[in-house]
């Protein structure tokens, strides 16, 4: 086992995996930008290795300075988390030249599986079944022919990408062009690379993933699945364990394709398959090749620590764990409590945590990035953390979630808390009927998500002034604001009677 491992990352996943090592007797060092040096996951680390100013850029992206921090404090190992460089081959391939270990899979194995047309293409050769697609398309006539012979819709998909960039649906050949000059141009800013492909529109899917486990000593394992439905443009919202619509018939079927696709690309590691499910059949849409925001549910069926058998795997350890004929135990969800006002589209909220009190009791889990005081910002991903309940029966784990949802108090800021309040309240998603139109059939449930372009506009511009006004570009502040201030720019401007 390593003796030091560096986390390559932030927020609530650098806390889980900090803890992880802790754990199993693996002293750890953090790495933060200047507005993260007072963050929970340096706070709680051995050690921390200032590596930039706020922007990510030149920070959390900066491979050069991550490296050289393991070098100098003498870890063997770096865990990239999720999000940043956890599926970029060639922050792997550097880690692994600077003679340390990569905790995830090979390079190639996240290079194969990272292209959308390869992954396609190795798990067709596999015997995975894919959605009806074409390889990339450069040109609107060859998109337009690609699109006659799959059937129209079609939906356009970056080849390098996730998250929902450089996604469109294109219910016609006429509508093509446009869509992709535009999808072409998102993809290349996000991902550097602007290849775009095109997939069979499914009407009305459920997202459902299979968590596997692979070692270096030949085995490979699953964990059964995850319902990931609750998405607002591809991003999910809410996730739970087993789910409503998979029998035992179709997990042993869904789990063998999943463990077929991982051997495919030799997978050492933690990874995540992901399907669309409909109409009883179901679909490889990718292959997620680190751990998940969403794990915590699959952790809590199984009772198997994920992220401490990445670590294990790494190290060259075979796998602790097998797999059991009564999993999945009981019911969990997770709800993914983010920074943003659900009832303004979403809009992020920034300012300083002025109280925090997490729920706690039978069952109830917080993976938290934030402290009282904690200054959020405007640089990162949203997300503060994830509560996470477990319980015998579906119905139980709604009803603990509302409870424990309700004990949360996050103050200063906005959060999505309660928009997942009234999605558990709401009758289809009791009754288990949801899909990734989930929001689409229910729009009263982020009231104003879809108003006014000049309004929202006008609330984003608010938003980052006054969070330069406070803390400045790049900065940290531990000084606490009047209250009137503390809840970001959308407040004022819903004052001002601007914005609903």
């Amino acid at each position: 086992m390593f003796d030091k491992v560096l986390i390559a990352n932030r927020g609530e996943i650098a806390v889980r995996v900090i803890r992880a090592c802790q754990e199993m007797g693996v002293r750890t060092v953090a790495v933060y930008s200047d507005a993260d040096r007072l963050s929970p996951h340096v706070l709680l680390a051995g050690e921390a290795v200032p590596i930039g100013p706020a922007p990510a850029s030149q920070s959390y992206l900066r491979a050069d300075a991550i490296i050289e921090a393991a070098r100098e404090t003498g870890a063997q190992a770096v865990h990239p988390g999720y999000g940043f460089m956890a599926e970029s081959p060639d922050f792997a391939r550097q880690v692994i030249d600077a003679g340390l270990i990569f905790v995830g899979p090979s390079p190639e194995a996240i290079a194969e599986m990272g292209d959308k047309t390869a992954a396609r293409a190795r798990m067709v050769s596999a015997g995975v079944p894919v959605i009806p697609g074409s390889e990339a398309v450069s040109e609107a006539d060859q998109g337009v022919s690609e699109g006659d012979r799959i059937g129209w819709p079609v939906l356009l998909k970056a080849a390098a990408g996730g998250g929902g960039k450089g996604m469109r649906v294109i219910e016609s050949a006429a509508d093509l062009p446009r869509a992709l000059s535009a999808a072409s141009r998102e993809a290349g800013q996000a991902f550097g690379d602007s290849r775009v492909y095109l997939e069979k529109y499914l009407s009305d899917p459920r997202h459902i993933e299979i968590q596997i486990l692979a070692d270096s000593h030949g085995r490979v394992i699953h964990l059964g699945e995850r319902e990931c439905s609750i998405q607002r443009r591809h991003q999910k919202l809410i996730e739970e364990a087993p789910s409503p619509v998979v029998d035992p018939g179709l997990r042993a079927r869904m789990g063998e394709v999943a463990v077929a696709a991982a051997e495919a690309v030799g997978y050492v590691g933690a990874g995540t398959v992901e399907f669309l499910y409909q109409d009883r059949e179901f679909y490889f849409l990718e292959m997620n090749t680190r751990i998940q925001v969403e794990h915590p549910v699959t952790e809590f069926v199984t009772g198997v620590d994920l992220v401490q058998e990445q670590i294990r795997v790494a190290a060259g350890l075979p796998l602790s764990v097998k797999e059991s004929p009564d999993w999945p135990v009981g019911h969990a969800i997770e709800c993914r409590i983010s920074g943003e006002d659900p009832f303004s589209g979403f809009l992020p909220s920034s300012g300083m945590i002025r109280a925090l009190e997490v729920p706690c009791g039978p069952g109830v889990r917080w993976d938290g990035g934030i402290v009282e005081h904690f200054e959020v910002g405007l640089h990162y991903d949203p997300l503060l953390g994830k509560l996470i309940v477990h319980a015998p029966t579906r119905d139980q784990a709604i009803l603990r979630m509302r409870r424990a949802l309700r004990e949360l108090q996050i103050q200063g800021i906005r959060t999505t808390q309660p928009f997942h309040l009234a999605v558990l309240d709401e009758a289809d998603f009791r009754a288990g009927d949801i899909s990734v139109r989930y929001l689409d059939r229910h729009p009263e449930l982020v009231g104003t998500a879809g108003g006014d372009w000049q309004a929202r506009a006008a609330a984003v511009a608010a938003t980052l002034l006054e969070h330069r006004s406070r803390v400045g570009e790049g900065s940290f502040s531990m000084t606490p604001q009047p209250p009137d201030r503390g809840t970001g720019g959308i407040s004022q401007w819903r004052r001002l009677g601007m914005i609903d």
